[in-house]
């Protein structure tokens, strides 16, 4: 085993006896052997393509496998051996006789022992014999996951981009390939440009699905009901968890990256949707165990459940753990019967927080704030916007977003996107003439809504992005972290501000090229960082 596609990764070696998130090294062995059989497949799929054939199960197949290899999602071994065992029947069904080896898809023909044994030569370390080579195909791979997982989403609510599909397979295609460094680096902003366009699709399927986000004040309050604890991504599931809910005298409390839903005006329509509970993900099992209902994990970030709370926690869709009850689709249809039986026979939440917090403010949201928010540059109300966007983590130097948003002046907006907002959605900064100084996208894919936002205000101010008086201080953990910097970079946005750490896999040499040709810079104190991204204090 060797991993370090997630922040908290061993730093200098990678992970490589068990993972620091509770993946154990077979699983990740297995992870990695269901990569290489996507490269087979990829190259399968071209051919079927070009032959003008059906290649939707293998899209499917390709997007769900990408999206399960995440940080934090699925932990059974035999899941893993399951898609692969997939892998191999697509392979075949396309193949009309070709060889195994013209495919490079050798793994996927072994029983189990003999897959446990290919999975290890497989692994990160088989990508290049060249450091940056295979630090260009690292961070590929890691967009192309979170690229999986966006697409995945869409793909639910019945959305498709075949311009999307076309880059994931050439980019799998291309991790199998020995390429120049040049050219590796056009993949990899290639997986950027594709991201954009994932980004955008998923922004559509949402809105059109379930309606534009409104400026919402969401409670973070609890009521005396039982309730439901949904946590995760998945909008689709939330949908059919309130529809099956209504009338039972249970509520529906979302959780970390969930609490944008409520925004939705959709979702609004259920009054047993009763607010958010908790914080981010890596807090979950203090607040999991003190939820006292069921909770439900429809995708990442799952953390290896505590006792207290294991027998009522339930997963669904990609997300897995062995041992923990899951919820399959039957028929187009999942059954939460089960969780809603539990949860009527459950305590009400125990309370955490007392209070209501703004959220909903997406890209239509925003545009329809232009103005003011144009005017308050020109009169000096709003000095600099400071997008601080991305994921959160378990590191302690993850108080640094909090101190930073504490010492912004008082004269600064910040945008924000994922759950790195629980480090000041809290702080209770206030607003500028009407405008909170806290502006709350929505969803890691929703950072999508903030690039939009600034390309509407440079064109509005004749100005580029990079000459606008905006900052951008992100914060990474896993893939689909990689993937939202690939975007930003691809749409010419220069001078990111990346942390708490840079990731393990971004050679020297890499983060040279990165750093020449986009100003990509670690974090380092805020006192510094104010400083470099011209922040006066």
């Amino acid at each position: 085993m060797k991993c370090r596609q997630c922040e908290e990764t061993i730093k200098g070696s990678g992970c490589t006896k068990n993972g620091v998130c509770g993946k154990t090294s077979d699983t990740a062995e297995l992870q990695d052997l269901l990569i290489y059989s996507l490269e087979g497949l990829a190259i399968a799929t071209k051919k079927a393509k070009n032959d003008r054939k059906n290649t939707d199960r293998q899209i499917e197949h390709i997007t769900e496998s990408l999206f399960s290899t995440l940080s934090n999602i699925n932990y059974t071994r035999e899941y893993f051996v399951k898609m692969i065992d997939r892998s191999r029947e697509l392979i075949r069904g396309q193949r009309g006789g070709r060889s195994k080896t013209e495919y490079g898809v050798d793994c996927a023909d072994y029983d189990y022992v003999g897959k446990t044994l290919k999975a290890k030569t497989v692994g990160i370390d088989s990508l290049s014999q060249d450091e940056d080579v295979r630090s260009l195909k690292e961070l590929l791979l890691y967009g192309l996951k979170g690229l999986g997982a966006y697409y995945y989403h869409a793909r639910v609510l019945g959305y498709r981009d075949p311009e999307v599909e076309d880059f994931m397979i050439d980019g799998l295609i291309s991790l199998s390939k020995e390429l120049t460094p040049e050219e590796h680096l056009s993949y990899v902003m290639g997986c950027g440009a594709a991201g954009v366009k994932c980004m955008a699709l998923l922004d559509m399927a949402n809105t059109e699905t379930y309606g534009m986000p409104e400026i919402t004040d969401v409670s973070l309050r609890v009521r005396n009901n039982p309730g439901i604890l949904i946590t995760g991504h998945d909008l689709r599931d939330l949908e059919e968890l309130l529809e099956q809910t209504a009338g039972t005298g249970v509520d529906v409390y979302t959780h970390g990256e969930m609490l944008a839903a409520n925004a939705y005006p959709i979702f609004k329509k259920y009054d047993h949707l009763a607010g958010n509970y908790g914080n981010a993900w890596q807090r979950q099992k203090e607040e999991f165990d003190s939820f006292n209902g069921p909770i439900l994990v429809t995708t990442n970030c799952l953390a290896p459940p505590g006792r207290s709370y294991s027998n009522r926690l339930f997963t669904t869709g990609v997300a897995g753990f062995s041992g923990i009850k899951h919820i399959d689709e039957v028929n187009g249809r999942k059954d939460f019967s089960e969780i809603i039986r539990l949860a009527r026979a459950c305590r009400p939440p125990t309370p955490i927080d007392d209070m209501s917090i703004p959220i909903g403010f997406a890209r239509s949201t925003v545009l329809g704030l232009a103005d003011n928010i144009l005017d308050a540059i020109s009169s000096g109300a709003v000095k600099r916007l400071v997008v601080m966007a991305g994921c959160d983590g378990r590191s302690p130097e993850r108080a640094y977003y909090t101190e930073f948003s504490e010492a912004l002046p008082k004269d600064t907006v910040i945008l924000t996107a994922g759950c790195a907002k629980y480090r000041y959605n809290k702080l209770g900064l206030g607003d500028i003439g009407g405008i909170p100084r806290v502006l709350d996208a929505g969803q890691c894919n929703d950072c999508s809504s903030l690039v939009v936002v600034a390309l509407k205000l440079a064109e509005a101010t004749g100005l580029s992005v990079n000459e606008l008086p905006l900052s951008f201080n992100i914060s990474w953990y896993e893939q689909k972290a990689c993937l939202v910097l690939l975007a930003l970079l691809q749409l010419g946005v220069k001078d990111i501000m990346i942390g708490p750490t840079l990731p393990q896999f971004v050679s020297q040499g890499v983060l040279k090229v990165l750093n020449e040709n986009f100003g990509l810079k670690a974090n380092s104190t805020v006192a510094e960082d104010m400083r470099i991204l011209n922040i006066d204090v």
